[in-house]
């Protein structure tokens, strides 16, 4: 019995459709223990944090683009801020940002520049436009506003196409959580699709390659990325104590 299943590669990763979205909600109950609600009279799905202080709203709205909303109160130290990803983005996109707020390290020392990943990818600023623009064209990365204040925006969209997708983060979203949403733009590692769902918006402007995988690689896929998951979160397991020297 032949026990394997095709899958399609999608490059640039930015045009690949959205992907299942358990693969952000799962781990973040399951591996970050995120508590989770619903609204017995809506289709969606909320997770809050255990500090109770960030909330994701999955909403599938159609009259809404904004499908994912992932929100953090305001507290004495740092004011409220508010991402929205519209329902086209690739799950791998998002889940760079929920991976990276659920990180129990924190953020770095230093706040990163989200926009050195792509430019050592190959985005350009072409002129006038005051953005990096991806080197096919079709992704968008604005920096709105004054230093230490700005809005992030990103955007694709062809030129023959309504837009794509489209990811917002207000001007207090901390920057190494953009930063990691930008180095997965960079990435050009290829996105793993059912082939009977590759989207049909830029289909032009996509490479895709086929190929047979054993059955049990995607079956699982979730749970491992769960459990790499989990694993950040378990304490470390203390040195027990130097065993006494003998005479």
């Amino acid at each position: 019995m032949n026990n394997t299943v095709e899958q399609a590669l999608i490059t640039p990763r930015h045009v690949a459709g959205s992907g299942d979205p358990g693969w952000i909600t799962v781990p973040l109950h399951r591996a970050a223990s995120w508590s989770y609600g619903h609204d017995p009279l809506m289709p969606r799905v909320l997770l809050t944090s255990p500090d109770q202080l960030i909330q994701l709203c999955l909403d599938p709205d159609p009259d809404d683009p904004g499908w994912w909303t992932i929100r953090h109160a305001r507290t004495a130290d740092h004011p409220g801020w508010t991402a929205t990803f519209e329902a086209r983005t690739p799950v791998e996109i998002i889940a760079a940002f929920t991976d990276a707020l659920a990180d129990p390290s924190g953020p770095p020392t230093a706040a990163p520049d989200p926009c050195a990943p792509l430019r050592d990818a190959g985005w350009h600023t072409p002129p006038r436009l005051g953005c990096l623009v991806s080197p096919d064209n079709i992704a968008h990365v604005w920096r709105i506003g004054a230093s230490g204040r700005d809005l992030w925006s990103i955007e694709t969209a062809v030129i023959q196409d309504p837009t794509i997708w489209r990811a917002v983060f207000t001007g207090a979203t901390p920057l190494h959580l953009i930063a990691a949403v930008t180095q997965s733009l960079a990435d050009r590692t290829p996105i793993p699709r059912d082939p009977s769902r590759i989207p049909g918006l830029a289909r032009d402007r996509m490479t895709v390659h086929t190929r047979h995988v054993p059955a049990p690689d995607i079956a699982f896929a979730l749970e491992r990325r769960v459990s790499a998951l989990a694993a950040r979160h378990r304490p470390a397991t203390p040195l027990g104590p130097s065993p006494r020297r003998t005479r």
